[in-house]
């Protein structure tokens, strides 16, 4: 192993314990505490983030439920680089809130994208409630007129336009001075919470501490979607982008295969380059964000991260072409199920070839073959044409999925291994 790729599986090892994950949280306490200050949750609105309107809808719940202040802050859009894909941001995030809206008991309607004017109006409304009990209820119903394009952009007040102005700065540098960029994000001493998607693990951390009475249950769950064992999707297909390197198709692979399973749904297998391979920008505070919580999902769900060898570079262009091979070879789902637990759980230097040798003798495939196939394949074109099919679905991260078929000439969309759920139930709505 470079002692590059030592060093970076070191860190990312480091990033993903769970003792990591603990020390982040008693530094942040004992910060708090010598600051002579009670411990609180900051809560960071983007008016003009469809997620931060579905977040902002259990704002209540949670004040009325924990006893300790929720925070609320103004923030800006997050600059350029933390978005991926500049060109297919807005659509994405409107396209996911709306896609999980009901699952997670709240509600969303979207006529369009807001303008810059109604942005700021809706801003300066909502300024003035920051830290008030109206909070929640005023944004969420400024958020109702923004996605529904009726904000009144008139009759702007210079003086409400300076404090409005003051807030979002403030909000910013408290966001970036804890160390995050995003709408939508809860912070409790020394971890992060995107938006309906991770309150669960805030209320289960808040109700460990003693915030909660006894009994309490949690708000704001995961979403369950219908199970679809037993339907026969065989008429169902299901496009699946996993990557090699990247923590989210780790802890999310096993799910899928346990969902291909049971559904019995047609899969068309689309690995993609890394992202960070392809040009993808991705600021240091956006990596910290994803490596750490992909570590805790991935502990949540039974697949953590913890012996890492992460490849970067040659290394993976050189599984990839192994990959081709094992795809030629009808066995392409077992290369990438090997290669995923050697990597990201159990520590193999899949960056030798004695490391992807064991890769190829766990899932199962004649090594020789596939060396043979892979000769005679060109795993660069495979992927370029995986990447377009991403890139034409206008996404651009790893894991994302399309469904299509069934009663539905429209094929579903969406990323993240978050949304295996969602995933599951567009099988299901596709049968009915």
């Amino acid at each position: 192993m470079q002692l590059q790729t030592r060093i970076r599986s070191t860190i990312a090892g480091l990033l993903t314990s769970a003792s990591f994950a603990e020390l982040s949280r008693r530094m942040a306490r004992g910060k708090r505490r010598l600051s002579g200050k009670g411990p609180v949750v900051h809560y960071f609105h983007q008016v003009d983030d469809p997620h931060s309107h579905l977040a902002v809808q259990k704002l209540d719940q949670l004040r009325h439920q924990y006893a300790l202040p929720f925070i609320t802050h103004l923030v800006s859009a997050s600059a350029d680089d933390f978005k991926g894909s500049v060109e297919h941001f807005q659509h994405w995030i409107q396209q996911d809130a709306i896609a999980i809206a009901k699952g997670h008991g709240t509600t969303l309607n979207i006529a369009g994208t807001p303008t810059p004017d109604q942005v700021h109006s809706a801003n300066l409304r909502l300024s003035a409630h920051i830290n008030t009990e109206t909070f929640a209820a005023e944004a969420y119903a400024v958020g109702n007129e923004l996605w529904a394009n009726t904000v009144d952009v008139s009759g702007v007040d210079s003086e409400r336009a300076a404090a409005t102005a003051n807030a979002l700065e403030n909000g910013n540098a408290v966001q970036a001075k804890l160390g995050h960029y995003a709408g939508a994000m809860f912070y409790f001493e020394g971890e992060w919470f995107w938006g309906v998607n991770r309150l669960h693990f805030l209320e289960q951390r808040l109700i460990d501490e003693g915030f909660a009475a006894k009994n309490t249950t949690i708000c704001a769950p995961l979403p369950k979607a219908k199970d679809t064992s037993g339907l026969n999707a065989a008429h169902i297909t299901l496009e699946y982008f996993p990557s090699l390197r990247s923590p989210y198709t780790a802890v999310g692979h096993n799910r899928v295969l346990e969902l291909i399973q049971r559904s019995g749904v047609t899969v068309k297998l689309r690995p993609v380059m890394p992202m960070l391979m392809r040009g993808v920008p991705a600021p240091q505070a956006k990596q910290l964000s994803i490596i750490t919580d992909a570590a805790r999902e991935g502990r949540f769900y039974g697949a953590p991260l913890e012996k890492i060898v992460d490849p970067f570079g040659d290394p993976v262009k050189a599984a990839f072409d192994l990959y081709a091979g094992a795809d030629t070879l009808g066995q392409g789902m077992d290369f990438v199920t090997a290669y995923l637990s050697a990597a990201w759980q159990r520590g193999v230097d899949i960056t030798t070839t004695a490391g992807l040798r064991q890769v190829a003798d766990e899932a199962g495939i004649d090594w020789q073959a596939m060396v043979d196939a892979a000769a005679k394949a060109d795993w660069q074109t495979l992927l370029d044409a995986n990447l377009q099919e991403l890139t034409d679905a206008a996404l651009w991260g790893v894991p994302s999925f399309r469904v299509s078929g069934g009663n539905d000439p429209e094929p579903f969309v969406c990323w993240g291994q978050d949304r295996i759920w969602r995933v599951e139930e567009e099988i299901a709505q596709r049968l009915k």
